[in-house]
């Protein structure tokens, strides 16, 4: 039999399935899902929700919790200490609050720092592992895929103003591919079930050209017989992470960035980790933090945390480089992506519509841990070449506006020979007596993960938790009662008041971009920061062709934990990922409004600058790049 014959047998099975889906309209019966999610715990999620929900909530301070985490002694504890406040972390310290715990978490740089403001933005249950899991017969890759897919759609439906549904198109150049794509990803939509977000469908050449005018008709020695489009989520990530950060605060989590563990204090007499000495790295402060349980959340530096508490532990972290490029919205229409399953050297690339731009990547790749990645010119070459054989665009160097490298933090098993354990999956473990690690997965999972995570400290630490884990029913802070249509309130209720360079307040309207973007960034808190515009007159946007507003610097540095220059144009708004020439020219007056807000000295103000400049020459744009432009110019 010919390797296409088996390939197409190993499909036919599910695929005949799959049909049903489509004949039935999607409804598919699966048993219902076993999490703790769906037991009794109704109450509590109303009292937990109306607590997040309230449009009069206002995060305690950063001195508050600052404050809270000195109060933790050694007869008075936390229950719950979390390192480091990407995804995992804030979600361990959302979990364990939603729980009744006594929770604190501290973060060594901003919320989403890391890789978890790197992502490829992407919610997805894992194509490729679904496809991984029918040729090797692997029952453990299908297991993630059903379990990811189930995750997807509880992250969309609880923070609905951050994430949505994407349509994403998979170009197929000869007929077999056309039923292998739709055979594939029809399975996809039955494992789905029930959390399916629309069914996949194929599309001629004709309508795949109408849906996707920059889609080339023909390729290298080859032509477009049709498409094959299906969904899976999209978010934007660090705003995801800081409504994460936000919304554990307001259940009572005392949360801290810009400080970090120094070391562990440990019993004396059974040598279990009982706490940390933190540093605040905005005042330079020490003090010590006590905790009946420590969790390890510190993403690929979780390594270094596990040798704070054993100097011998072996490593479980093996990085991978992942790199995408930003482009502009012309090379992607809104509201559909482009996904090519197999490359030249087989690897999966993507081009996705992303806060109006374009972002295409990715790499993976072997590298090593450091603060600041940054993505090697070659990288970039390869996804534009990539990119290039399918697109009638001409694809250029010049083009790239913003270009950044994350750190994905593969697990592995600390004693194995070799790199066959490197695992998708997440791993929890205690290899030392009160220091739970939590690492490995993806951000599609972090609610899991976080509840894993917290079980296992729970468990560790002998606490008392007031109830099971709520989080799988609990909208995040701006989501609950949020609607797509909730924009409109705000361009019809709000002007931007503006100072001219002479000095002069004049109103400006509250354009549709403007309130689109207040409305998805901050969800129901929206109205919150167009007030800050109309009656503090920074209704002024802060780059060109950009909705930022100046009232947001604002908003975040007294609402979201905004420290810094650079918190503000990295994680609470994506400039420095969308283009990094816009956040290098709205620097200026971020800071000049952050320096209003935090007091800031002259020398403070400049140092500032200074850092956010350094941290931008990271972004290889076209304008800061060192590039030899070679095919694409």
């Amino acid at each position: 039999m010919s390797a296409t014959a088996t390939r197409l047998l190993r499909v036919a099975t599910v695929a005949t399935a799959a049909v049903a889906v489509t004949a039935c309209g999607g409804a598919v019966l699966l048993p219902p899902s076993v999490s703790s999610n769906d037991r009794g715990v109704g109450p509590v999620v109303e009292s937990m929700r109306r607590t997040i929900s309230d449009p009069n909530a206002i995060v305690p301070s950063r001195s508050v919790q600052e404050s809270t985490l000195m109060g933790a002694s050694s007869t008075s504890p936390l229950d719950i200490l979390v390192v480091g406040g990407g995804a995992t972390g804030c979600g361990v310290a959302l979990d364990a609050a939603t729980r009744g715990l006594r929770v604190g978490l501290v973060e060594r740089e901003d919320f989403s720092s890391g890789t978890s403001s790197r992502s490829t933005k992407l919610i997805h249950g894992g194509v490729r592992y679904l496809e991984k899991a029918v040729f090797n017969l692997d029952y453990g890759q299908l297991k993630l895929v059903f379990h990811a897919l189930e995750e997807r759609k509880q992250v969309i439906e609880n923070a609905p103003h951050l994430c949505h549904a994407l349509p994403c198109m998979t170009p197929c150049f000869n007929w077999f591919e056309v039923v292998y794509y739709w055979m594939g990803l029809k399975m996809y939509d039955l494992v789905a079930g029930r959390h399916i977000l629309h069914l996949s469908r194929y599309y001629s050449v004709q309508e795949s050209i109408e849906l996707f005018p920059t889609l080339a008709r023909k390729g290298k020695d080859k032509s477009l017989r049709g498409t094959v489009v299906y969904y899976d989520g999209q978010m934007n990530d660090s705003r995801l992470n800081v409504g994460l950060a936000c919304s554990a605060a307001l259940a009572g989590a005392a949360v801290l960035n810009h400080a970090e563990v120094v070391s562990f204090l440990k019993d004396e007499g059974s040598e279990r980790i009982i706490g940390a000495k933190i540093r605040d790295n905005l005042s330079g402060q020490e003090f010590e933090t006590y905790a009946k349980v420590v969790v390890n959340a510190a993403g690929p530096f979780c390594d270094s945390v596990r040798k704070m508490g054993n100097k011998d532990a072996q490593p479980m972290i093996c990085p991978s480089s992942g790199v995408h490029v930003v482009l502009p919205d012309y090379y992607s229409p809104e509201g559909m992506g482009l996904i090519v399953p197999k490359t030249k050297d087989g690897r999966v690339i993507f081009m996705l519509p992303w806060l109006g731009r374009t972002v295409a990547g990715t790499t993976d790749s072997n590298t090593s841990i450091t603060a600041l990645p940054e993505p090697h010119e070659d990288e970039i070459q390869f996804i534009l070449d990539a990119i290039c054989d399918y697109l009638n665009v001409k694809v250029r160097r010049t083009d790239v506006l913003s270009a950044w490298s994350g750190i994905r933090p593969l697990a592995m098993d600390p004693t194995a020979k070799n790199t066959e354990s490197i695992s998708r999956d997440h791993v929890v473990c205690e290899d030392f007596p009160g220091l739970v690690t939590i690492t490995g997965g993806k951000w599609t999972t972090y609610r899991s993960m976080a509840e894993d995570a917290v079980n296992a400290a729970i468990k560790s630490g002998k606490l008392s938790p007031r109830n099971e884990c709520i989080t799988g029913n609990l909208r995040l802070v701006g989501g609950d009662g949020w609607e797509s249509s909730s924009f409109t309130v705000l361009a019809q209720q709000y002007v931007r008041m503006k100072k001219t360079h002479g000095g002069k307040v004049v109103p400006g309207v509250m354009d549709t971009a403007s309130a689109k973007h207040l409305s998805h960034a901050y969800g129901t808190l929206a109205e919150r920061v167009a007030t800050i515009a109309q009656n503090e007159t920074l209704g002024k946007r802060l780059a060109h062709g950009y909705p930022y507003l100046e009232a947001e610097v604002a908003y975040c540095a007294r609402n979201e934990y905004c420290e810094s220059a650079i918190d503000f144009i990295a994680r609470r708004s994506r400039l420095a990922f969308l283009d990094t020439d816009a956040a290098g020219r709205a620097l200026p007056r971020i800071i000049e409004i952050l320096a209003k807000e935090h007091n800031w000295d002259r020398s403070r103000q400049k140092q500032e600058m200074q850092k956010a400049r350094e941290f931008l020459e990271t972004f290889k744009s076209s304008k800061n790049a060192q590039f030899h432009d070679g095919k694409h110019q």
